[in-house]
């Protein structure tokens, strides 16, 4: 399985990107996809999540970082295997390098394994 990121780069304060990342290879199911993210001197943490199961409706169970709530949306194509995370109102804090994270059942062995994308790089400034 392989994970590609897409999106990221040089926006103002205020403004808007879109990051995408797409899995492919042997998938029999994604159990979870979220992305997280990484300041220069700071340790990862959680941006935003997507549990399979839970709320059937809203298409799974989402978790967003108290700073994103509000501007930053997660969502998935179930179809093209890819989760998207839009972000709007950008400020220059968000700005980090940006990995998506899927929890992953393998078609060969029908095993879990847990895989990261490369990182993207968003920075936030005028």
């Amino acid at each position: 399985v392989q994970l590609q990121a897409s999106g990221g780069g040089l926006v103002q304060p205020g403004g808007s990107l879109r990051l995408s990342c797409a899995a492919s290879g042997s998938i029999f199911s994604i159990n979870a996809m979220g992305w997280y993210r990484q300041a220069a001197g700071k340790q990862r943490e959680l941006v935003a999540f997507i549990i399979s199961g839970g709320s059937s409706r809203s298409g799974g169970r989402i978790t967003y970082a108290d700073s994103v709530k509000g501007r930053f949306t997660i969502s998935r194509d179930n179809a093209k295997n890819t989760v998207y995370l839009q972000m709007n109102s950008l400020k220059p804090e968000d700005t980090a390098v940006y990995y998506c994270n899927l929890d992953i059942t393998t078609a060969d062995s029908l095993l879990r394994h847990d895989y990261w994308g490369q990182g993207t790089q968003v920075t936030v400034s005028s």
